[in-house]
């Protein structure tokens, strides 16, 4: 498992990833049976041994008045007996079959309660008679057949700033500038131009999300190379600046000394960075009109 929700969870466990971890359940149901006519049963649950590392895992429990089977009908469950969680809450049921749910949540947990490894924990399940208050029954459940494992993940993407070019996502990401002009007259939808030396450059918001989760580092790097440069470098470039109109300067076309963008990106904290496209103006035999295309590499590290 991971805070991120990345990957595919073991056969009937769902995973959902949220804003702040990732939510892995699953539906369960209970039978209660031997219950004389007209009387009905409660049922409550409570963590009776906690993970050794509860910051960095958390049960969770659904009641049976939900489906169980979304991440919104979930809620921590309680680590103690005497103020255990509701699954069943007064009046009760008769003898019945009911569906309930359990979860594992793993919150964003960066810094020093990061944790990855494995854990266990035990859980356990009381049905009372509510109308003569004695217990019916119990089930302990043990998450240790395996032992739970906590994996620490990365993801990076790149979207859309607000008033900038659409980038598109694929196998990669995309972004087309469209028509474009050593004069900067006529610049497509979410493009500025800024008057250059020799040209004009083309620029755009865009944002780069990192999200990282159980590293003892808090804060990661990101950076970005050109790995595939235009066919007619002399005329098209590509440049990056960390605000609207510059300065801008050129993005590195070498793997091993990338352009450093930030080296204190944030967890889940998107990243508002400017793209330009620098246009040469040159007339005479070195000029080019047509299409041509580049590829930008982007790489987040985190310690």
């Amino acid at each position: 498992m991971n805070a991120l929700g990345l990957g595919t969870p073991l056969a009937g466990i769902s995973v959902t990833a949220l804003s702040n971890g990732a939510l892995y359940y699953f539906p369960y149901q209970l039978t209660i049976s031997g219950l004389p006519a007209g009387q009905k049963a409660g049922v409550t649950v409570y963590v009776s041994t906690n993970f050794s590392h509860p910051a960095a895992l958390m049960m969770e429990n659904c009641p049976d008045t939900t489906a169980c089977n979304t991440a919104s009908e979930y809620s921590l469950m309680s680590t103690s007996a005497a103020a255990p969680s509701i699954i069943v809450a007064p009046p009760g049921v008769g003898n019945s079959t009911i569906t309930a749910g359990m979860g594992v949540f793993l919150p964003d947990n960066d810094g020093a309660s990061a944790y990855t490894g494995t854990d266990t924990a035990t859980v356990t399940i009381t049905a009372t008679d509510l109308n003569t208050n004695t217990v019916l029954g119990t089930a302990v459940i043990f998450f240790n057949s395996p032992d739970e494992t906590v994996q620490d993940a990365v993801q990076f993407t790149l979207s859309t700033a607000p008033g900038g070019v659409t980038i598109s996502p694929a196998a990669d990401f995309s972004m087309n500038f469209g028509n474009v002009n050593g004069l900067g007259i006529g610049p497509g939808a979410g493009l500025g131009t800024v008057s250059a030396s020799g040209g004009v450059i083309y620029d755009t918001p865009y944002l780069l999300n990192p999200a990282f989760t159980d590293f003892t580092s808090t804060t990661g790097t990101l950076s970005v190379y050109v790995s595939t440069t235009f066919a007619h470098p002399a005329v098209l470039h590509l440049d990056d600046s960390a605000s609207s109109g510059g300065p801008y300067t050129a993005i590195s076309v070498t793997a091993g000394t990338p352009t450093q963008i930030t080296s204190s990106a944030l967890d889940r904290t998107a990243v508002t960075r400017y793209l330009g496209l620098f246009v040469s103006n040159v007339n005479g035999a070195t000029s080019f009109t047509g299409t041509d295309n580049a590829v930008l590499t982007f790489t987040m590290t985190v310690p």
